[in-house]
């Protein structure tokens, strides 16, 4: 069957999700032509603001490279602005001449920021806030100039200002209303927003009505008046009061537009062979600006592209979850109250949280939220369902699972969603979606996530959620993406910043860090807590103090909680070897406590599985026998082949090399879990090329390799250095080992810390600076001297017993 040719007029986010929604359902129906008017591929529009403050680079925002078009036989011209559209022989033209036929045309050209008319708009440094390019001019001008003025105290005109600030500009907000972000908030929380920003350094000016920018004899902005007579320098004006949807195309083509093109339920304009989708488009009076709904359009659009037929958008229910230079926002709904509602309202200016729920008619209606939205999704769902909350009203100001303890038993917030409840409003991804994704891909980092699911792809404020169920499902496979961004929403410091100031500053505590770094939140988060804990006391040993409630309820159980919230115990077993002894105080234990399970281990280590939480204490005095660390961030095992002393093939001792390691870094804490294994020959039966050390005897001696990693996503280790000696083995193993827990991030991994720093800085500390690595190994060996057994030494672990206690006794 011959196929029809699609030409599409525009390629930001919501013409080309339409796309990728038609090329799922159907890829072969048609030949795609795009028209974009840009000269890059399609990116996410949202996250200009990260670029311009210097967080990403224009690479890191791109949706879709242009491998993607090739890849799905998409012509595809760039640069290339469309001027006419002759609907008789269904053609389109651009500026240059180049034309496409088409049997259907989708438009989705976006809109346009609108630009005050103001005496001065047009000249030089005056600019909009809406594409890469205007990014750029922005960038560019932070270099050269001091004083930049942003008209729109909006969510884009707040980023805007804080990208330049960022960038070293003195920075005036204007804004027309009486406070910021006055369709997103109300006047308490945009209150509290302001103090926030001004203590960045930012400066307001509300009220205030622009009447003309003024020039210099080069024809470059250099001042604002407002209407009162003040003025103020400007050498940046930058206009973000609003956009408009861009029609003059299709009113050209005499299609029907009013304040946008109109179209019905299937996305169709009056020409039933024209599609449009996006912020051009008016459906059922309505223009959209939020990237949720344009997706929504885009699924509707594409169904019908498809020739199925069975979609409807009907329209939708907006929320804003945003942050504003790293600040937690939420609004839904009708949040102003007023006649026959009422509101229940939380306000703690000090800890930085407000919260006002609107009620009427025993309904959710509204809310807005500051500081703390982790509930943002739950109570938009409340709203947009029209639950009744009668039963809950007691408890809704607290949240979905109002117990207070998000870390309690590991029942996170993402533990307790259901698989339907939605995670990214952005582009309408459930958390079941996400889980399977997880599951049946693979995934273990939050990139991975975002380019097969799109959760968190967008504007980003789900981030924080899909990290918690991708931490929650794969486990000990999770992995924090490594890139130089804020630690969490508490900070706007990345780790390795953080790091360095624990370090130059002495800093012992986490208050004391906290208020080194104005962190936001006084108390700190799930996310921030563990890190600061494990900074701390891996740069300050002996010195700094393990807090056991800044650890995970792994680490601070000293066990691994299972499904059913009871608990795994692994004894360490050096090199996998055990004895007698060993197995019969295995054998009575788990006769004596009922243990359900008994079952070897891939770490050559026999796991107990289903102990009660109040039988622990008594299973490891009666075991007497190590912890093995299987819950820690650190050294799990060091698993080893029988080698030379059985093997005939061997040709070192593996067994005794991996027991000398592994008694040396047992109790050795790390950014990650840590594996090591020994093979006694080059047929490598103990898998050391897929260990985050690994070491393979051969007839010379010993080879070593690191950063492999056996989880979901194997990594081979790569080979690092060849070695005679049991103590040279030793000595690089730990230098390496000690310098990943000097410079790794917290929860990541050997391979992906080697991916940042790269092979050659590693040899070159390790192999070139032989001081550099015996200093390195020095420290690691003092920071483990006399390192406690959290089970057979509790109060020189510092671990609270009382946890272990039933609630009856």
């Amino acid at each position: 069957m011959k196929k029809m040719k699609l030409v599409m007029i525009g390629n930001g986010m919501a013409g080309v999700r339409t796309l990728e929604e038609l090329l799922k359902i159907a890829p072969e129906l048609y030949d795609i032509t795009v028209f974009g008017a840009e000269p890059y591929p399609n990116y996410n529009r949202i996250l200009l603001s990260p670029v311009l403050a210097g967080e990403q680079t224009i690479k890191d925002i791109m949706l879709n490279e242009l491998e993607w078009y090739s890849d799905n036989h998409i012509t595809l011209h760039l640069g290339k602005k469309i001027v006419s559209i002759d609907r008789v022989n269904r053609l389109v033209t651009a500026e240059d001449g180049t034309r496409a036929h088409y049997d259907r045309l989708l438009i989705a050209t976006g809109s346009s920021p609108f630009m005050l008319p103001v005496p001065g708009k047009d000249l030089k440094g005056v600019i909009a806030y809406r594409d890469i390019h205007d990014t750029e001019q922005m960038i560019a001008a932070a270099s050269q100039h001091k004083h930049a003025v942003v008209i729109g105290g909006g969510l884009l005109g707040l980023e805007a200002a804080n990208g330049l600030k960022l960038r070293g500009m003195d920075v005036s907000v204007v804004h027309l209303p009486a406070w910021l972000m006055d369709r997103q908030l109300d006047q308490t929380a945009a209150k509290m927003l302001q103090k926030s920003l001004e203590e960045r350094g930012l400066q307001f000016l509300l009220e205030k009505n622009t009447e003309a920018l003024l020039g210099d004899d080069q024809g470059q902005v250099c001042a604002i008046r407002f209407s009162d007579g003040l003025e103020i320098p400007a050498q940046l004006v930058v206009m973000a009061v609003g956009i408009r949807p861009n029609t003059s195309l299709a009113e050209s083509a005499g299609l029907y537009c009013n304040r946008g093109i109109v179209v019905n339920d299937t996305m169709q304009t009056y020409d039933p062979r024209v599609y449009a989708v996006g912020e051009c488009v008016n459906h059922r009076g309505t223009v959209y600006g939020l990237v949720a709904p344009l997706f929504e359009m885009a699924k509707v659009c594409a169904n019908h592209l498809a020739n199925f037929g069975i979609g409807r958008y009907q329209g939708s229910l907006t929320s804003t979850k945003l942050k504003v230079t790293g600040i937690d926002l939420f609004s839904a709904g009708d949040f102003t109250g007023g006649k026959n509602t009422e509101e229940i309202i939380l306000s703690d200016p000090i800890g930085g949280v407000y919260k006002k729920l609107v009620i009427q008619d025993d309904k959710l209606i509204g809310a807005c939220l500051y500081g703390d939205t982790v509930d943002g999704s739950w109570y938009f769902k409340l709203l947009r369902e029209g639950k009744n909350i009668a039963e809950i009203r007691d408890s809704l100001m607290f949240g979905e699972s109002n117990t207070g303890d998000v870390g309690h038993e590991g029942h996170t917030k993402a533990a307790a969603m259901p698989d339907n409840a939605e995670v990214c409003g952005c582009n309408g991804v459930c958390k079941g979606t996400i889980v399977k994704a997880i599951k049946d891909k693979g995934l273990f980092t939050i990139e991975d996530v975002r380019k097969h699911t799109k959760a968190s792809a967008s504007c980003g404020s789900c981030t924080g959620l899909v990290e918690q169920i991708l931490m929650f499902t794969a486990g000990g496979d999770y992995s924090a993406t490594p890139k130089a961004k804020a630690m969490c929403a508490c900070t706007e410091h990345s780790h390795s910043v953080v790091r360095e100031a624990i370090r130059q500053q002495h800093l012992l505590t986490i208050a004391d860090v906290q208020k080194s770094m104005d962190w936001k939140s006084p108390n700190g988060c799930a996310s921030c807590r563990p890190a600061l804990n494990y900074y701390l006391i891996s740069t300050w040993p002996k010195e700094a103090i393990d807090d056991p409630q800044s650890r995970f309820i792994n680490e601070r159980a000293h066990a691994n909680i299972q499904k059913n919230g009871t608990y795994s115990v692994i004894p360490r077993m050096w090199g996998g070897e055990t004895n007698a002894s060993e197995l019969r105080r295995i054998a009575d234990v788990v006769d004596k406590y009922q243990i359900p399970t008994v079952k070897v281990t891939g770490g050559q280590r026999i796991d107990l599985l289903g102990v009660k939480k109040e039988d622990l204490r008594n299973v490891w005095q009666e075991l007497g026998m190590p912890s093995g660390l299987a819950y820690a961030k650190g050294l799990r095992t060091v698993k080893t082949c029988v080698g030379s002393e059985w093997c005939r093939f061997g040709t070192q001792n593996s067994t005794l090399m991996g027991q000398q390691l592994e008694r040396a870094l047992a109790r050795m804490y790390a950014p990650h879990k840590v594996k090591l294994a020994v093979s006694g020959c080059p047929r490598n039966c103990a898998e050391a090329g897929i260990k985050d050390v690994g070491v393979i005897g051969v007839d010379s001696g010993w080879e070593i390799y690191i950063g492999g990693n056996g989880g979901i996503k194997t990594e081979v280790a790569q080979f690092l250095v060849k070695l005679k000696t049991h103590e040279e083995v030793m000595q690089y193993a730990g230098a390496f080992l000690q310098l990943y827990r000097e410079e790794g991030w917290y929860l990541e991994r050997t391979v992906h810390y080697l991916a940042r720093v790269g092979m050659d800085y590693i040899k070159k500390t390790m192999i070139e600076d032989a001081e550099r690595r015996q200093e390195l190994y020095q420290r690691l060996l003092f920071s483990l001297d006399g390192e406690a057994d959290p089970w057979h030494e509790p109060e020189k672990a510092h671990v609270d017993l009382r946890q272990f206690e039933s609630i009856s006794s």
